[in-house]
């Protein structure tokens, strides 16, 4: 007689563990997901307001070079053809970004990718390095000069980890790239959108008839839940997992203030990003531009970046040398857990874009169902 209730239990309804889930559901597998908040989704989740899809735990735009996840993704949802084109506000400045031809004809004038190209080498000439640098402001003058570095990558960057450029490693910024054309779409990848409806309707079909509970934390809960399956998709923190008894990895964090605003046309644009130190927030996120709304009204959210404490919501990880050396040595400590499958950016310790956490979803689950 089998002892188990479920054939899998999986910690998390992002989209890591909605695609294991879906994936195994498929199969014949009796599934059990569990989200420690009240609502599925993890941080693609959206919330209507003023008619108006709401990404509220930051933009997310879906971009894949890989046919294949773009295929499967839209299994689930019919996407729109939004291009992520962010500006850059520097004390009431705008730039476009990625760096390209605009960009640099509103920082010097330049007309011709000639004029550009010769202007960024003379900059870079300047701060070239006889050594390899040592820190991130040492790396990304030596890759883009003063000018670019100082109004558009130093503070930014500041906030974004909470330290001095000097402090950090220059590793983060391995390349800086310019493109001498006159694009402004962010992303290089072949396929790009918002689903149109927002990511709730991915997420529900993909749990469409699995049974799932919210308002519920697996490690609060760990004996109970530990025993109603053979198996484990663990999609939350891996150092969490193990209570923290090699040390805790480091992360950062995220503070949103959303507003609805009495206009239906706040900033003329889904992102906008704030270069400047002073300013706290790094970015302006509204959320009509991404789905081309026309509502009355509109809706807006201020991005914070924050320390990450226990109790806060960790977004994605310091990614230096001690972590990576912590992370591994938990990687062995999971060896000793075969019943439990570490999946998703949190429980691999890794920045995923979403076509990222598809694919290692889709990996896991062809692992496991081989």
């Amino acid at each position: 007689m089998n002892k188990y209730q479920y054939d899998y239990l999986i910690v998390g309804s992002g989209l890591s563990g909605a695609i294991f889930a879906h994936e195994a559901h498929l199969r014949g597998k009796k599934c059990l997901v569990i989200e420690k908040r009240e609502k599925t989704g993890g941080n693609i989740r959206c919330e209507n307001m003023e008619d108006i899809n709401v990404h509220i735990y930051g933009a997310h735009i879906f971009h894949t070079d890989d046919v294949n996840i773009w295929e499967y993704i839209n299994r689930f949802a019919t996407f729109n053809n939004f291009i992520n084109s962010p500006l850059a506000n520097y004390k009431g400045r705008l730039f476009n970004l990625p760096f390209n031809m605009n960009t640099f004809y509103q920082l010097w004038g330049t007309l011709t990718p000639a004029e550009a190209y010769e202007r960024l080498e003379s900059q870079r000439k300047a701060f070239s390095l006889s050594h390899s640098p040592k820190n991130l402001e040492e790396q990304a003058l030596m890759l883009c000069g003063k000018d670019i570095y100082e109004i558009l990558i130093k503070g930014y960057t500041e906030k974004q980890w909470g330290c001095s450029a000097q402090e950090l490693p220059a590793e983060i910024i391995r390349r800086i790239p310019s493109r001498f054309t006159f694009d402004n779409n962010y992303f290089t990848d072949r396929y790009q959108g918002i689903p149109i409806g927002g990511y709730n309707p991915i997420i529900n079909k993909l749990l469409e008839g699995i049974e799932v509970v919210t308002n519920c934390n697996f490690n609060q809960e760990r004996y109970h839940f530990e025993n109603i399956a053979p198996k484990i998709i663990y999609t939350g923190c891996i150092d969490e997992f193990f209570h923290y008894q090699l040390g805790a990895l480091e992360y950062r964090s995220l503070q949103f203030d959303t507003q609805t605003k009495n206009t239906d046309n706040f900033q003329g644009n889904a992102v906008i990003n704030y270069t400047a130190k002073e300013i706290p927030y790094t970015r302006i996120i509204e959320h009509k531009h991404f789905e081309f709304g026309n509502q009355p009204h509109t809706v807006i959210t201020y991005e914070y970046p924050a320390t990450f404490q226990k109790g806060s919501e960790p977004y994605y990880p310091v990614n230096n040398l001690h972590n990576s050396v912590l992370y591994q040595r938990y990687q062995e400590l999971a060896r000793s857990c075969p019943h439990v499958i570490f999946c998703g950016r949190l429980a691999e310790y890794k920045y995923y874009d979403m076509d990222d956490t598809v694919k290692s979803a889709l990996i896991c689950a062809e692992h496991e169902f081989k």
